[in-house]
């Protein structure tokens, strides 16, 4: 913690990352007054989905018009414009960290770093923060901790971008798209029930028109961006409570 303020990472890939999720989050940390720090993986500046910035025949899903006005504050900062490479990340140096999601191919860079993995391994066994919404949850997901052998999440309690979410978004898109919205041949969920193990579970929530999280210890993870406020403000209120109990 820097002057007593909470310093959270966010590491990007250098495309395709969703708009919301990265943005709205960014916006309600630094509007509770967080130092955020990017992160890409050789200090590159990303950029989001650009399909998600305006709608159209071959613009689905897009951003809602806030999601976007937060993605063009967010990328005319100084942070944003000097990224650090996820070789250069630091656990100790942060208290938390966010992992956003996003559909297209350019997520793989992320989503399948081993670098960045072994970074996310070091968060938790730090006991910091570990946020992360929709495919972002595959990060933490395949991390590997090499003291057991296991998914940090192995255990836990967890929600990710869900079957019938994924299932519906490529149903839906796939003859403007093609197979933009299936990043990978094998469903967002199931890798993740497989990496919380027998004894953790993954929860889609009563509804996908409803927002839904879900927190345990110092995990705290979201599906999609309808969930991303939610998200964003419990993230909050955790690191808050984090640092009040270690003052």
């Amino acid at each position: 913690m820097i002057d007593g303020r909470c310093r959270v990472l966010i590491p990007l890939p250098d495309n395709d990352f969703d708009t919301t999720e990265a943005a709205v989050s960014w916006k309600t940390f630094v509007g509770s007054g967080f130092e955020v720090t990017f992160a890409t993986e050789h200090g590159r500046v990303a950029a989001c989905d650009q399909r998600l910035l305006s709608s159209g025949w071959l613009h689905p899903l897009p951003a809602q018009e806030e999601a976007v006005a937060a993605y063009n504050e967010m990328i005319q900062t100084a942070a944003f414009q000097s990224p650090i490479t996820y070789r250069a990340i630091e656990a100790d140096h942060f208290d938390a960290i966010h992992l956003s999601g996003g559909h297209a191919k350019g997520m793989r860079q992320y989503l399948d770093s081993t670098v960045l993995q072994k970074k996310v391994v070091d968060f938790v066994r730090a006991e910091k923060l570990v946020g992360a919404v929709c495919h972002g949850v595959l990060v933490p997901a395949k991390a590997i901790d090499p003291a057991t052998g296991k998914s940090v999440l192995d255990g836990h309690r967890v929600t990710t971008l869900t079957k019938p979410l994924e299932k519906r978004a490529f149903l839906t898109t796939v003859l403007r798209v093609g197979r933009r919205y299936r990043t990978y041949w094998k469903y967002t969920e199931t890798e993740v029930r497989a990496a919380v193990g027998t004894k953790g579970a993954m929860l889609r929530g009563e509804t996908v028109e409803s927002p839904f999280i879900v927190k345990d210890g110092r995990f705290l993870t979201g599906r999609y961006p309808l969930d991303v406020a939610l998200y964003a403000e419990t993230f909050v209120r955790m690191l808050v409570d984090v640092h009040r109990q270690e003052a």
